[in-house]
């Protein structure tokens, strides 16, 4: 568990080891996402074509980047 402060600007800091496990550096981007409970932050890959490289290997493509499209839309 990492704990971090929050600065008057909103402002707070990843800790190093989670910026290296999750190849996070300047200019990376970062999506957060609440239940209404827990907050959750979540690393964009600078490649998101890359990124999916793999994960669709037993579903079909389209339908793969279509639930993608609907939950990056959501993000929005």
């Amino acid at each position: 568990m990492h704990k971090t402060s929050v600065t008057r600007k909103g402002q707070t800091v990843v800790p190093a080891a989670l910026r290296k496990r999750f190849n996070i550096g300047p200019n990376s981007r970062l999506v957060w996402s609440t239940d209404g409970k827990v907050i959750e932050v979540t690393p964009l890959p600078s490649d998101p074509i890359r990124a999916l490289r793999g994960s669709t290997e037993k579903r079909r493509l389209l339908r793969a980047l279509l639930k993608r499209r609907k939950e990056d839309k959501a993000l929005e």
